[in-house]
């Protein structure tokens, strides 16, 4: 967890609706948590490298849907995991993909881990809920300077 202004949680999402869903689970979450949406791959890449110069927020959590505009999430997490200070920040990848060469493919590029949306809004909620209880409360999140 970030030292001040609490968990700090990078969501990278086009989808206005999934943008909604994951910030209202998380604005009820018992964390402080700050999100910072970027709603396409270079927006993410760009985000990150600003924060690797000190510029922006360094993310605790990067929540990354596969379906992006401009570079998609599986370019976004081979050049976050190549790159030498980067690549120790959590990924999760969140995508309405189910199939097994992209889970496959997520895993080996390491992200942490791999999740299909729900298709209902109660369902959407509860996984939000389960990622933030192991992903917010259950582990330690890399301290910053």
């Amino acid at each position: 967890m970030s030292r001040s202004g609490g968990i700090r949680v990078l969501l990278v999402e086009d989808s206005p609706s999934d943008i909604w869903l994951v910030k209202e689970a998380l604005r009820l979450s018992q964390f402080p948590v700050q999100v910072t949406i970027a709603r396409d791959g270079i927006e993410a890449t760009e985000y990150l490298h600003r924060a690797e110069k000190g510029a922006a927020d360094w993310p605790d959590l990067v929540l990354l849907d596969l379906n992006l505009p401009r570079k998609n999430g599986r370019e976004v997490l081979t050049e976050v995991k190549a790159s030498p200070s980067l690549h120790s920040i959590p990924i999760v990848v969140l995508t309405s993909s189910n199939a097994e060469d992209d889970m496959r493919h997520a895993y080996a590029l390491s992200a942490c881990s791999f999740i299909t949306k729900p298709s209902s809004l109660p369902a959407y909620v509860d996984m939000v809920r389960g990622m933030e209880k192991f992903w917010l409360g259950g582990i330690q999140l890399r301290q910053t300077a």
